[in-house]
């Protein structure tokens, strides 16, 4: 099945979509078996969400925009799975803000770098960062091949956009003092924990009302932008997300027993 051969009409229409992008991505060379892996966990965290942005998620992306139009050098790192599924996204995001792109991948090799960047290029990047050797400084307390980042970008950065990001690698951008905003169905993973800013949204949605919340933001007053950031806490904010996700599975559950 292609996108194209699916039904407007099926109940799981926009779930299928997302995995037949994957599997583009994948037959490209772009995915990995592990991010398709990794997408079918977050895909069950969605389906308790109702597969739909919550208020706590819309919070959090408004405090994101806030935060990534107060920096002055603001850097978006993409994944396999992240070029897949938003690739004009994430370069019409990168172009509203004036920010950055930088490829970053666990699983690192040239080839796989190069065709992220050609998909970026292709939906209007002017640079992406982090190809190759000119990931040539490192970020460190960080063993994987993600600690290589481009001194041009994600080093010098003071904020780091990273959806669908990894514990690890979170934790070590945060030590390095650098505010990170994370995409994460998974309010309990330890890239939400350590985040500043973590958004439990699917990054399909989420990336492009981050993108109309900067837009709206843009030329408000700089005071009221950090006062929007001030009032924001995430960790009570990511519990309501866990809760959100709870009465989800509670509501599932009695359904469930309803129709028996």
């Amino acid at each position: 099945m292609t996108k194209k051969h699916i039904p407007l009409s099926h109940p799981r229409y926009k779930s299928l979509v997302i995995r037949e992008l994957l599997k583009k991505g994948f037959n490209e060379g772009i995915v990995v078996e592990q991010g398709l892996i990794a997408h079918g966990r977050g895909e069950a965290f969605d389906y308790l969400l109702g597969e739909k942005t919550t208020i706590e998620a819309a919070i959090a992306i408004e405090v994101a925009a806030a935060t990534l139009i107060l920096s002055k050098n603001p850097v978006i790192s993409v994944n396999g799975n992240v070029a897949a599924l938003v690739p004009k996204e994430i370069v019409t995001l990168s172009k509203v803000l004036g920010a950055k792109i930088e490829v970053n991948l666990f699983h690192r090799t040239i080839e796989r770098e190069k065709k992220i960047k050609q998909k970026l290029i292709f939906y209007g990047a002017n640079e992406v960062l982090g190809i190759g050797d000119k990931a040539s400084s490192t970020i460190f307390d960080l063993k994987s091949s993600r600690r290589l980042v481009d001194p041009k970008g994600i080093f010098i950065a003071d904020t780091v956009l990273v959806p669908l990001e990894d514990g690890d690698r979170t934790a070590a951008l945060i030590k390095a003092g650098k505010t990170v905003i994370t995409i994460d169905l998974n309010p309990l993973s330890r890239t939400s924990k350590t985040a500043n800013i973590t958004i439990v949204d699917n990054v399909v949605r989420a990336i492009p009302l981050l993108i109309n919340d900067v837009k709206k933001l843009y030329d408000i007053d700089r005071e009221e932008l950090r006062n929007i950031i001030k009032r924001f806490d995430n960790k009570v904010n990511r519990n309501k997300c866990y809760s959100s996700i709870v009465k989800g599975f509670e509501n599932e559950t009695i359904s469930s027993v309803n129709t028996k």
